[in-house]
């Protein structure tokens, strides 16, 4: 991640500033601005939105944004995919979904790119389970590994070609191995 150099701004004044592609959070008092996604992360991110939504959505259990401002406990980050639950999707006063979501996801999947710090990123994560996320994904297309984080567990570890990925209850339709997975890379 690229640190953007400015003053200190408080919370309320990041979220004031204009957006940046691609995208800056604030973490900790800091401006960090995300990589650039690239081919690898951008074909997982597009299949995995979309198998998803297709399990979830159809009868409004739940739904997955892409690349969504997530703002809460301090923080506002952009998971490459966040998804809520369908009670918990913030409208506006017409009845449509609102463009600022203050609380966490139900479900944060990160897809690590070449220059992202897997640090940083499973701190977000780690940052989501504190604050009512039920299940987080830390995807590494490099390695071919999936690492799976719930609150107060071990971290499991994804990475031979049959094992099929547990995310959350609600979306237990989701049936996908690490190898379907990553055969998303393949053209």
């Amino acid at each position: 991640m690229v640190q953007v150099p400015s003053k200190i701004l408080t919370l309320e004044e990041f979220l004031r500033l204009p957006e940046t592609k691609p995208a800056s959070e604030y973490i900790e008092g800091q401006i960090l601005q995300k990589p650039m996604p690239q081919g690898k992360h951008s074909r997982i991110q597009g299949e995995l939105l979309a198998a998803i939504n297709a399990v979830v959505k159809p009868e409004r259990v739940a739904c997955a944004f892409s690349e969504l401002r997530c703002t809460f406990g301090g923080r506002s980050t952009v998971p490459d995919i966040a998804v809520f639950l369908w009670d918990r999707i913030p409208c506006d006063d017409s009845g449509e979904v609102a463009n600022v979501f203050s609380l966490a996801p139900d479900w944060t999947i990160e897809i690590l790119s070449p220059d992202q710090s897997h640090t940083r990123v499973t701190k977000n994560i780690m940052h989501c389970l504190q604050h009512g996320t039920s299940v987080g994904w830390l995807i590494d297309p490099d390695e071919k590994t999936v690492f799976v984080y719930r609150p107060k567990q071990e971290i499991e570890i994804y990475d031979a070609a049959n094992e099929v990925l547990l995310g959350p209850d609600f979306a237990s339709g989701l049936q996908l191995s690490v190898e379907n997975l990553f055969a998303w890379l393949k053209i």
